[in-house]
């Protein structure tokens, strides 16, 4: 058998005394089969490196991720701190009930004295209604005119000037004085009505004449006579006292001087 045998050709072990025999032959005798190499080592070391790569790269991340951490607690001197647990059921205005919670806490920027001087005021406000004030700006009851007025025959005059005087819009005249046989009357204006004072004792003030004009007033004259005194309310809501301090004459000479207040509505 010469060297071009092809069992010599697959024989690794030719001519080196191997498990082929001298001859060049495989240790089973079959022809031509071929012996399989022997396994690499280098796939063993290949997997041994990529686990230890891999072990590798996750402590360096460990480190990085907790070098991080440390610098973004140190740069934050005081950090966000945890949202309250439990569920949120909406938004809520401070003072209401937190589902599961605690009240949201309360605007502290104004002051509890400043809050409870708040409410004072306005309790007293609330509780005190204010005086009614006049056109003029005056409290209702505040004299706006205080002197002797003089009335002639035929010369009305308007309480609500100050002071009275005649005014040529007859309509806003309250008073004025005739002789009606031999005695003299005064004659009231438009809507105008007065009472006569019949408490000897006492002066009417203000508060007299507001109790009882609208009930014991009349719009009918008024015999007039020295020392009689008289409420009026004028044709504009305003009142009156009026004392007769003299009075007398006949016809177009009727003449008389009264004491009067006029007080503002």
């Amino acid at each position: 058998m010469n060297s071009g045998d092809p069992r010599h050709a697959n024989n690794p072990y030719a001519g080196q005394g191997g498990p082929g025999g001298p001859g060049g032959y495989v240790a089973n005798g079959a022809y031509g089969t071929q012996i399989p190499p022997a396994p690499a080592r280098a796939t063993a070391n290949r997997g041994a490196w990529i686990g230890a790569g891999a072990t590798l790269v996750a402590a360096v991340i460990g480190v990085v991720g907790a070098y991080l951490v440390s610098s973004n607690n140190n740069g934050n001197a005081n950090p966000a701190p945890p949202a309250a647990q439990g569920p949120a059921t909406g938004t809520t205005s401070p003072g209401e009930e937190v589902q599961g919670g605690d009240k949201a806490p309360s605007d502290s920027s104004e002051s509890p004295e400043a809050t409870r001087s708040s409410e004072v005021s306005e309790a007293a406000e609330s509780s005190e209604p204010p005086a009614p004030v006049t056109p003029s700006g005056k409290p209702a009851g505040t004299v706006e005119w205080q002197g002797a007025l003089a009335l002639t025959y035929a010369e009305n005059k308007d309480l609500d000037s100050a002071p009275p005087v005649h005014s040529g819009i007859n309509v806003e005249n309250d008073v004025s004085i005739y002789t009606f046989g031999t005695t003299p009357r005064m004659q009231l204006g438009n809507e105008v009505k007065a009472l006569v004072w019949k408490d000897s004792t006492k002066v009417p003030a203000y508060a007299d004449c507001a109790r009882d004009i609208d009930t014991l007033g009349t719009s009918m004259e008024v015999k007039l006579k020295t020392g009689l005194v008289l409420c009026a309310s004028t044709n504009d809501g305003r009142l009156a006292r009026l004392t007769v301090k003299e009075v007398g004459g006949l016809a177009s000479d009727t003449n008389g001087v009264f004491d009067v207040v006029v007080w503002s509505r």
